[in-house]
């Protein structure tokens, strides 16, 4: 026979849209629960690792220190203790006063912030569609 009726094993289509209209919602809802949970987990794991590096920074700034004294000691034995202190002071002041010529001159590079290429572009799309010159 060319007439099909639903078996017992079938549900009609009205049903099945029924359910499935039913059925996306908490499907949906389940993978943001899973996703929020997976973000969670993610994030207590990058805190520890971000809490390790700024230990890490930490102690390495103080290593820096002891660095900085031994080179003062080193210096007072040719020199007096003092004026010791002052040539590696001066050193480390140059060596500051670079960085932040250097910091300067690329954040002065990187202003203004907005992408100005991105909104000539832009600019350039809407005039071309509005019909104006490109």
């Amino acid at each position: 026979m060319t007439d099909r009726t639903p078996s017992s094993s079938e549900e009609p289509l009205g049903a099945l849209v029924h359910r499935l209209t039913e059925q996306v919602p908490q499907l949906i809802r389940s993978e943001l629960r899973l996703a929020q949970a997976e973000l969670t987990e993610k994030g207590k794991k990058a805190g520890l690792g971000l809490g390790a590096f700024g230990a890490a920074g930490l102690i390495a700034l103080y290593g820096l220190g002891a660095l900085i004294a031994g080179l003062i000691l080193l210096l007072a034995l040719v020199l007096p203790a003092w004026a010791s202190a002052l040539i590696v002071a001066g050193v480390l002041f140059v060596i500051a006063a670079i960085a932040a010529v250097v910091g300067r001159r690329e954040v002065q590079q990187a202003t203004p912030v907005a992408p100005e290429r991105a909104v000539a572009g832009v600019k350039e799309d809407v005039a071309t569609i509005k019909g104006g010159h490109s």
